[in-house]
């Protein structure tokens, strides 16, 4: 449970960090400065956010290997293959169903916008 939501909040400040460095490389020359420093303000927040939730994976996987050895004691040498694999894919699908999610979501917006235009 903690993976997933550890996984969730770095793809998600990811993206946000992304999306505010797009908006701060697409700014003109005629951008008020309170644009450019709130847009800048809140790229150093979400660089210190995604630092922290980096921090918290590592716990995360240092936790993950501690209940992999206790649970490597119970398991037969199959079962505890299962078990390795579940949980390295279980990071990688939550991953890519992230980004299905935001692919999903931008082909709507721009659905949306393909109809206004119309």
């Amino acid at each position: 449970g903690d993976l997933d939501k550890v996984v969730n909040l770095l793809l998600s400040l990811s993206g946000r960090l992304a999306r505010v460095e797009t908006a701060l490389g697409s700014l003109g020359p005629h951008t008020p400065a309170e644009d450019k420093l709130a847009l800048q303000e809140k790229q150093r927040l979400l660089v210190a956010q995604l630092e922290d939730a980096k921090e918290l994976k590592e716990h995360v996987g240092r936790r993950e290997e501690a209940v992999g050895a206790m649970v490597a004691r119970y398991l037969p040498a199959e079962h505890l293959q299962d078990y390795q694999h579940f949980i390295k894919m279980k990071s990688a699908l939550i991953a890519e169903q992230r980004e299905l999610e935001e692919k999903i979501k931008l082909g709507q917006e721009q659905l949306r916008c393909l109809r206004e235009s119309l």
